[in-house]
């Protein structure tokens, strides 16, 4: 018989061991090994049966035995000391603490549609969670003082298993928030905490408020599962990436206005400071800004004050290398939502949805790009990679007409991973006991002589390819049962992989680009590589396709078909329901991690960190981090054939560069052996990755970045603009609007130049004279610029240098003269051309104001 409803049942701890509670619900004992072993040593094989989750592990032990615990002095002291370390943990000062210098924000506010913090709070699809989750984690340690703001979707992204045929299939198990790490915000009389958004057609929409404790960072998430709600309303949150249109676009309201109207809630119930900076982890939460505005606009401040203190107090990171990742809305389906949303009438309609307007070359007019929100909303923005901030600047450069792509003011900060949360336990207790603190964080220890010996760092690699294969073997039999395979055929499991044999890596989310079959190109060849019988490889797959995504699903059933066939079944196999829990085991347990996207499509692909972290060697195409960090004696590049616009043929090519590499270099380094079967050159590779992409893949290094190089500066221009009752944003406005408008009349009428000869040499300088025409501006609201470099086949300046011309003099009908001078530095095609920009103080880039005007 069905229950028409469901809850849990909360267990009522002992007097004696009730700290075990707190250190339950608070997320750090993910990644804080002597937490998660209070837990463990009271019942291991309960432990390893609730997935070491503490929350389920505390529900499942009976009142007698919880009795009988409270009774054990050691175990009691033991939850003390664990929860005063704790305790010391929140309140200390830590890294951010002692920073010295610039303004530094009371609290950063970070939204994300997606925060994958442990496997226990399943509220994430793939890397841009993880990400998400990494960076409260490295904050947390940091000290940052951050607060997440998110969704509370009660069936999570979805569970992935396999039918008989192969075919990933799709459940989706319904979450209690009383079973999972979360508390609820309350009112001071006990009431939960509740906000409305107004729909249209008279609808409201109410959310409550679950409170996830990281460490020292709260995080937020938002929850429409509500009795006040209808019932569209309350499956708003039903599913991570679920639905389209109206129901996406809802969500994103409620990320973006509703969690703007959480930390307000939060903010009032405990007294927390509220934000100074707002960091969008992509466009999904862009409504933030919106309702930013119009908390301004509704206090008596200016639409275009409010923009500008907004602006310079916003953040926003894009994941996104491709138009089509991007989410996008009618237009007119967003007018609605906004009409219904400000019912006071304090915004501008068309201000607004001018922020998300495709009005650039080759735009939709009739469309809303919340990319294009975000970035509008933003002062300053980041890429994920290097590469990918080039690709960013490329992909937005419609939004700055005018502009080389090189001066989109979109910048990078390059991921990280949370080593805590991602380093196997046995790697980090070998580096304690043999390294210093210093050694360690540089990564010198692990190239150091004598700290870790070549017998035991590979011993040490084997001990965890044994772990990784006791769990696989432990996977695909669960798997072939739920397929329906009699338990008697699956004798070959027990045998399936081996602790000897080199084993490479493939885990992502399963869009095309990430070519998960590019592997199975030439399936003889590959084959041939599973079953050499001198050196074997063994290959361990997993991943989750979207399920709206029929291409991706495909390869999913086209690995499956492969990896069943008996000829290679013990050699390759595919885990369905990739999760954080298969990832703890399956990242320290390969050898090498092998990522072929289409170049330059992975934005950063954090995944190889996770594995470098461990030991492991990469094998990528130079795409994402690999492309920045890459070198000789850390892993190996495929080589990319990106010339090939053929996609079949480009594959194919790259398969073969991909099989090349293992056939003749990684696989003779794995196996070439001394003496005593230890891979000299194999674990020089290893000790080199350790100690130089060690420190840098850090999400802590990531975050402190975040500090420096974004937020810092966010919070000292917004706290210049809001000062004196926000006169230097209310000035800002005046000046930009006034800009704007006397813009049209703004030209470089002519431009000349002296000092170089018809033979020009490096050495020589050449004197540049311009001049301008400004309207109703004048010299102090403009930079006369001379962009010079070297130039291609079509005259385009490939490499830009800018210098500001000196006004040199001025003339009638508001025309004046600059000059300056341009040295020759370097050899071959040479061109330059003078422009005229808009200059403020308190603009972050030159690129802000959109506007240009290029000599011709």
């Amino acid at each position: 018989m069905r229950a028409i409803r469901r809850f849990t049942v909360r267990t009522v701890l002992p007097a004696a061991l009730a700290e075990l509670d707190a250190l339950a619900r608070n997320l750090r004992w993910s990644w804080h090994p002597a937490t998660r072993a209070v837990f463990a040593d009271i019942d291991p094989v309960l432990w390893d049966e609730v997935g070491g989750d503490p929350v389920a592990f505390l529900g499942a032990l009976s009142r007698e035995r919880l009795d009988e615990l409270a009774g054990d002095a050691d175990l009691v002291a033991r939850v003390r000391a664990a929860s005063a370390d704790l305790r010391h943990y929140r309140e200390n000062p830590r890294w951010y603490q002692r920073q010295t210098g610039p303004t530094l924000p009371a609290s950063i506010a970070y939204f994300s549609p997606e925060f994958g913090v442990a496997a226990a709070l399943p509220q994430y699809s793939g890397g841009l969670g993880v990400l998400a989750g990494d960076h409260l984690k490295a904050a947390s340690d940091l000290g940052v003082p951050a607060v997440g703001v998110g969704l509370l979707y009660r069936s999570g992204y979805f569970r992935q298993a396999l039918d008989r045929s192969g075919r990933q299939t799709e459940t989706y198990p319904v979450l209690d928030p009383d079973g999972l790490p979360l508390t609820l915000l309350r009112e001071e009389d006990g009431a939960p905490a509740r906000l409305t958004l107004a729909l249209p057609g008279g609808r409201v929409l109410h959310a409550q408020v679950w409170i996830a404790q990281v460490g020292r960072v709260p995080l937020l998430l938002l929850d429409s599962d509500v009795r006040a709600n209808d019932d569209a309303a309350r499956a708003v949150t039903d599913r991570l990436y679920g639905g389209v249109g109206p129901h996406r676009l809802e969500q994103e309201l409620l990320l973006g206005v509703g969690g703007v109207r959480a930390l307000r809630a939060y903010s009032r119930l405990t007294g927390a400071p509220a934000p100074d900076v707002f960091h969008m982890n992509e466009g999904h939460a862009g409504f933030l800004g919106v309702e930013r505005i119009r908390e301004h606009v509704a206090d008596g401040t200016a639409f275009e004050t409010a923009l500008e203190l907004v602006r310079a107090t916003t953040v926003f990171t894009t994941h996104t290398p491709v138009p089509a990742g991007i989410d996008r809305f009618e237009a007119r389906l967003v007018e609605q939502y906004v009409t219904a949303l400000d019912d006071a009438h304090d915004l501008p309609v068309a201000d607004v949805l001018a922020l998300g307007a495709e009005d650039h070359q080759g735009g939709d007019p009739l469309m809303f790009n919340m990319a294009f929100m975000g970035l509008r909303l933003a002062g300053r923005a980041n890429g994920v990679s290097r590469l990918h901030g080039r690709v960013s600047r490329e992909m937005f450069a419609g939004l700055w007409p005018g502009f080389d792509a090189q001066e989109v003011p979109i910048g990078s900060i390059t991921n990280g991973v949370h080593a805590p949360t991602w380093v196997a336990p046995e790697v980090t207790a070998l580096a304690a006991r043999r390294m210093t603190a210093h050694d360690l964080a540089t990564g010198a220890g692990w190239e150091a002589e004598g700290a870790v010996t070549d017998a035991e760092l590979w011993e040490l690699r084997r001990r965890l390819r044994s772990r990784l294969v006791d769990d696989v073997r432990s996977r695909v039999r669960a798997s072939w049962l739920r397929r329906g395979a009699p338990a008697a055929d699956l004798r070959w499991v027990d045998d399936a992989l081996s602790a000897d044999v080199l084993t490479i890596g493939f885990a992502r989310r399963v869009p095309t680009y990430k070519r998960l079959t590019l592997m199975l190109t030439d399936p003889d060849r590959f084959a041939a590589l599973l079953r050499h019988p001198e050196r074997p490889v063994q290959v361990v797959v997993a991943g989750k396709a979207h399920p709206a995504d029929e291409p991706g699903k495909r390869l999913v059933a086209e690995l499956v078909a492969f990896a069943d066939q008996h000829e290679v079944r013990d050699r390759i196999v595919f885990l369905p329901d990739y999760d954080m829990r298969m990832a703890a085991t399956l990242y320290p347990g390969c050898d090498v991690w092998l990522n072929n996207p289409l170049r330059p499509l992975e934005a950063c692909g954090t995944s190889g960190m996770k594995v470098a972290l461990n030991g492991g060697l990469n094998l990528s195409v130079l795409d994402g981090w690999w492309d920045e960090w890459h070198d000789e004696d850390n892993g190996w590049v495929i080589p990319t054939a990106d010339g090939l616009d053929d996609p079949e043929a480009r594959d194919a090519a790259e398969a073969a560069a991909l099989y090349d590499v293992l056939e003749q270099q990684v696989v003779p380094t794995f196996y070439d052996r001394d003496a005593d079967d230890v891979p000299g050159r194999w674990l020089a590779m290893v000790r080199h990755t350790l100690a130089t992409l060690g420190p840098k893949v850090q999400a802590t290094r990531m975050v402190a970045d975040y500090v420096a190089h974004l937020y810092a500066p966010a919070a000292a221009a917004g706290a210049s603009l809001a000062a004196d009752g926000l006169a230097g944003a209310a000035e800002l406005a005046f000046w930009r609007g006034r800009v704007h408008a006397a813009w049209p009349d703004v030209r470089v009428d002519h431009v000349d130049s002296e000092g170089v000869g018809e033979s020009p040499q490096v050495g020589d300088r050449l004197h540049v004279q311009a001049w301008v025409a400004l309207g109703e501006l004048s010299p102090d609201d403009v930079e006369v610029q001379v962009v010079h470099g070297p130039v291609g086949p079509d005259d385009q300046i490939t490499e830009l240098t800018v210098d500001a011309l000196t006004l040199d003099d001025a003339y009638e009908a508001d025309r004046h003269g600059y000059a300056g001078e341009v040295e020759l530095t370097a050899t071959g095609p040479f061109g330059y051309t003078v422009r005229v920009v808009p200059r403020h103080k308190a603009l972050p880039s030159v690129a802000s104001t959109a506007l240009i005007r290029t000599a011709t």
